[in-house]
């Protein structure tokens, strides 16, 4: 029989979608599933977007231009100097998804063979966008007991090569929800200067900071402009996930007319997707401050319920809609399986992401699970009732 490839074969599950299978099985035996495993908002997409659509009046679906509709990318640079990015049409290019512009921006700085290092844990599909690109992803730890703070700079030069092309984050962070301070986004700005590096950040969860705190942007540091790279997407900001809209920013000429040829194979993003999120970006300010204030009361409730717990440890997140939690099992892939085969409670379960997934380091992250607060705070009440009585019943 013929072979799959050797990459097929080491490219990763997804920590979010594996256990999908158990949760489809519990499902058909009448059990209500909390899913806290997937960042999939319950908050309305933007009316403006859907009407958009439907108003649509033409007689061909057509291509648009490789590097996104002309309208879309003046909008949307726009949008982004309102904040003072600096920006022309030229350094945008719309992608299928944020997903894609990580995959273009790979393509675009790196070799097969060459490093990215990323702070663990991180978005799980990062791992599976090296696989494909053929790029070895060096991570460096960080902590539960400090909420996944930026670690030292003296560990990221430890990590430093002549294979050393990057240094991606995601800020706010997902798995963590953890944003970056000013000091540290300087700090990493100075590090890839010094050794002459691509700083890619994955800002899409951008609007979504707390307690007062501002979102510092890669794109707005003073002489970075030829070492940043921002990758964006409307799936969070308008609750607009099945889009697939997403871009990458840079102001590096060669980074972007290298991607612009990664663009061109693929031919165009989606025509109706790109109308929505063309809309999308007359969406008023007032949408967002509801949006914050309904995740900021969320994520105070779940810690809160968390901390609780007897045997759990979280971390409190500054931004995006996900926490790590800790958890006291052995192995959290086994216990999620667990409460979706084997355990309800007044029937139902919940499904969660076990944060493995979310690391590079084999065996680091095993007691962890992510969770998505993207439930109305009442579902959030219950899920973390079921969490408590699952972790009692496990471990008796």
């Amino acid at each position: 029989m013929p072979a799959i490839s050797h990459k097929g074969a080491i490219m990763p599950s997804s920590p979010v979608r594996k256990l999908v299978p158990f949760a489809e099985a519990a499902k058909k035996r009448g059990i209500h599933i909390y899913p806290l495993n997937i960042g999939q908002p319950d908050i309305k997409t933007p009316s403006q977007a859907i009407q958009a659509v439907k108003d649509t009046d033409m007689e061909i679906l057509a291509y648009s231009h490789s590097a996104g509709n002309e309208s879309y990318r003046t909008k949307l640079v726009t949008h982004y100097n309102k904040i003072e990015m600096g920006l022309t049409i030229d350094d945008v290019i719309v992608s299928t998804g944020g997903s894609e512009a990580l995959l273009f921006t790979m393509g675009s700085i790196c070799d097969y063979g060459d490093e990215v290092i990323i702070p663990e844990p991180f978005y799980a599909n990062y791992n599976g966008f090296a696989t494909a690109s053929g790029v070895t992803v060096r991570p460096i730890p960080t902590k539960i007991e400090n909420n996944f703070a930026l670690p030292s700079i003296s560990d990221f030069e430890e990590l430093i090569s002549d294979k050393t092309k990057a240094i991606l984050i995601c800020n706010p962070g997902n798995p963590t929800g953890y944003l970056y301070t000013q000091e540290e986004m300087n700090q990493l700005a100075a590090l890839v200067k010094k050794h002459d590096l691509f700083l890619v950040a994955d800002e899409v969860y951008r609007e979504f900071a707390y307690d007062g705190r501002e979102h510092l942007s890669v794109m707005n540091i003073p002489g970075l402009e030829q070492h940043a790279i921002m990758i964006d997407s409307v799936s969070k900001r308008y609750s607009m996930c099945g889009a697939r809209i997403g871009c990458m920013v840079s102001k590096n000429k060669e980074v972007m007319a290298t991607a612009m040829k990664f663009a061109q194979a693929r031919l165009s993003p989606p025509t109706f997707a790109q109308i929505a999120a063309e809309a999308a970006l007359d969406t008023p300010q007032a949408y967002f401050n509801e949006v914050i204030g309904e995740y900021i009361e969320r994520r105070d409730i779940l810690i809160a319920g968390l901390k609780n717990i007897p045997g759990v440890e979280v971390a409190n997140p500054g931004g995006a809609f996900y926490c790590v939690a800790q958890l006291p099992v052995d192995d959290t892939d086994a216990f999620a399986q667990w409460m979706l085969e084997s355990f309800q409670l007044d029937n139902e379960t919940i499904m969660v992401a076990p944060a493995a997934g979310f690391y590079s380091t084999a065996g680091v992250g095993k007691n962890q699970i992510r969770i998505a607060y993207v439930l109305e705070k009442e579902s959030l009440i219950k899920a973390v009732q079921i969490l408590a009585e699952a972790l009692k019943a496990y471990n008796a």
